[in-house]
């Protein structure tokens, strides 16, 4: 059974896509372009499924059309229709030491060597050049840049990112 804390989200499915099978997917991250994996998750019913992908071409930046194996015809692929996906993050270590998707630390808390905890990231801001976390605390949202020269560390396992975060940039 896979678990929420072995995936991170990407994307979702839009809606068929002609007669065979094929769905329209919206992604954030096309990281599973980028890696060996050859599945991707989707949450059915509250429960993390892989589905196999059988091949895949993208239509713009941000819209793949994919077939997955053994989803044959319209009907089947609709039931996908705005269904969440996700990528496995084991396939995340395989690839490099660098930070190569910023959409992996939804979900970690976010400890400063200044101001100390900053709160938990319940976002990813991509819509300008400049990728933000959005950051929550106390009930009060933060937007700190996603930079790899803020991030300092991070521990997967405890889900913790470690910034330093230059003078001023909080105020």
């Amino acid at each position: 059974m896979i678990r929420e804390e072995e995936v991170f989200k990407i994307g979702v499915i839009n809606k068929p896509h002609g007669v065979k099978g094929e769905v329209s997917f919206t992604f954030s991250d096309d990281i599973f372009d980028r890696t060996d994996c050859d599945y991707l998750v989707l949450l059915l019913d509250g429960i993390l499924v892989p589905f196999f992908i059988e091949e895949y071409r993208f239509k713009s930046d941000n819209v793949a059309l994919v077939k997955f194996e053994d989803v044959d015809t319209a009907e089947k692929a609709r039931m996908f229709t705005n269904i969440p996906v996700y990528f496995p993050t084991k396939y995340m270590d395989s690839i490099s030491e660098e930070i190569i998707s910023w959409n992996i630390f939804e979900g970690f808390k976010v400890m400063d060597s200044r101001h100390g905890d900053l709160g938990k990231i319940v976002g990813i801001d991509d819509s300008t050049i400049n990728v933000l976390f959005v950051i929550e605390k106390n009930g009060k949202e933060l937007l700190l840049p996603a930079h790899e020269e803020f991030v300092r560390d991070y521990d997967k396992d405890k889900k913790i990112v470690y910034v330093d975060i230059p003078n001023g940039l909080l105020d």
